[in-house]
Formats: C-alpha cells, structure tokens, sequence
C-alpha cells in the first residue's frame, strides 16, 4: 500500500525545481524522494487548492510565488489528488485511487477497517470499492464492471498496510519540510504546516535557516 499524488504538471512551471513526470501518472510518497521529486509532489499540492480566493479569503497577491500558494496556504479544507494505492504482487492487480477520496482522505480507510461499511472512491468511469467480508477486505477496481479485478487481503493485512502508509506519509513530511526550508525561504514554515494538515499529520520541526 503507497500513498501516491496524481500529478499533473502545468506547461512553464518555473516556481522552483520540479521532476519530469508523466501527467496523470501516480507519485508515490515516501522518504525517499529527490529533491526534484518532492518539489513536484509541492507542486502538485498547491496546485489542488490554486483556486480563485471567495469573499471568505484574502485576495490573492500579485507576486507569482505567493499566488500559487495562496490557496494552500488560506484554504481551511485543502485538497490533494490522490490516495493509497494498493498491489497485489501474486496476481499483478492495482487498485487504485479514484476521484471522490483524495489523500486527504486516507484516514478514511481506519474508519473502514473499524466500521467495516463499504467505501467508494469515485464513480463512473472509474469506480473504486472496498468491502469488508467478516476478516476479508475486498478491493474492487471497478464496481461499474461485473468481472473487475479485486484484491483481497485479510484486516490484519491490511491494518498493517496502513502503519506503513503512515509511515511514508510522516517520511515525505519530513522531507518537505526541509525541502521547504531551503527551496521557500519565509515560506517553509506555513507550507510545512499546510501539508501537514493535507496529510493529517503532526507538523515536524522546521530545520533551522543556513
């Protein structure tokens, strides 16, 4: 199970380094990402929440850096494409994740775990389901399709799944964070914070300025 970003890169993105990726292909987060990398999953995030500011939100400002951010930064319920991939190396099935569920939401499936009621992830065309079957979880790739691909896996497989996600996600924050405290000077700090909310996770130190 990998928690991933789906990323897609804007044409002329000339904010700070970022790493070429196919467009509408899946990064996964993890400790180990390069710069460049962790740069493009920033990019990514922020580029979620670039939305035109409403009247409960300050303007957006004229500098080109701080109006890329000013949605994730000014957004109380931020947004990131995405969620927990999940593969079946016996059989070669992904599961993968859909539209109504983004990384944001990854918690969702502790909830599920616990609760065991079904959880969708999108809709048509694609629609992602997992279900619980007594100590089963069954991960539908598509529901709309009477002979979909699924991946089964047992809770305790998959509560420790989860742990790992988790512990992905902690690493990629902490990388982040350095990568924002070098990349976005008077910046890493609130950024660091954003994405911290984005995944749900304490905020880890801020390393301190050169």
């Amino acid at each position: 199970m990998q928690p991933v970003l789906e990323i897609y890169t804007p044409d002329g993105f000339d904010l700070w380094p970022v790493a070429e990726i196919e467009s509408f292909g899946f990064l996964p987060l993890s400790g180990e990402l390069s710069p460049a990398e962790v740069g493009t999953a920033v990019m990514r995030i922020a580029s979620c929440n670039d939305v035109a500011p409403d009247g409960d939100r300050p303007p957006r400002p004229a500098d080109a850096l701080d109006s890329f951010l000013h949605g994730l930064l000014t957004f109380d319920d931020l947004f990131a494409a995405g969620g927990l991939r999940v593969t079946d190396n016996s059989t070669g099935v992904t599961f993968l994740p859909g539209c109504c569920d983004g990384l944001e939401d990854w918690r969702d499936w502790h909830q599920f775990v616990d609760g065991g009621s079904l959880l969708g992830f999108g809709h048509d065309p694609l629609s992602p389901v997992a279900e619980r079957f007594g100590d089963t979880v069954r991960l539908t790739v598509n529901a709309d399709q009477s002979d979909s691909p699924v991946v089964e896996l047992s809770i305790t497989e998959l509560r420790s799944l989860l742990a790992g996600a988790e512990r992905d996600l902690a690493d990629f924050l902490a990388l982040a964070a350095d990568w924002a405290s070098k990349h976005l000077p008077g910046h890493g700090a609130p950024v660091t914070a954003a994405l911290a909310r984005v995944l749900g996770l304490p905020a880890p130190a801020i390393p301190p300025q050169p």
